[in-house]
């Protein structure tokens, strides 16, 4: 279930972001496409690029989600699920902005975790998220998370409290 690095990865090894310190950080350019008739980042589109921080996080972690939920033999497949989510819109991304998806995580329970999420430009937060992840299998029944992914998660868990 870990994570493969693939020959495009290794030509761009910054595409999946980095971690640092017990957080994953990943840039996203903001394009035309990601705004409003006002030219300001349109609100669905931060869960958007929150996303793929959670999924680059997961993956620099060292859990492959494709083998989680391709698993065979005695392993049920499964997947992360989004069970809630806070949002705070605090201040707008325009065109052109890099933004950093800040991705942590708070707690870790028997088949859930949350992380904190903040979207920032230059050092100030635009967007802070709150979000519990939930593992089920293909049938949506709650799974446990097994000790590699909570091993590979657990030197991530928020100490800031």
């Amino acid at each position: 279930m870990m994570a493969k690095v693939t020959d495009a990865e290794m030509a761009w090894p910054g595409l999946a972001g980095r971690i640092e310190g017990a957080a994953h950080i990943l840039p996203i350019r903001v394009y035309h496409e990601d705004t409003d008739f006002t030219g300001l980042v349109y609100h669905a589109n931060y869960l958007k690029f929150c996303e793929r921080g959670r999924s680059d996080f997961v993956r620099l972690s060292g859990i492959s989600q494709t083998e989680l939920f391709d698993a065979g033999g005695d392993k049920e497949p499964a997947a992360f699920v989004v069970r809630h989510m806070d949002v705070d819109f605090l201040k707008p991304a325009r065109m052109d902005d890099v933004l950093e998806i800040v991705t942590s995580v708070d707690e870790i329970g028997g088949a859930a975790m949350t992380l904190l999420q903040d979207v920032t430009r230059e050092g100030t937060v635009l967007a802070r998220l709150r979000v519990r992840i939930m593992l089920v299998s293909r049938s949506g029944k709650v799974r446990r998370l097994g000790d590699l992914v909570r091993a590979s998660l657990e030197r991530f868990v928020n100490q800031e409290g």
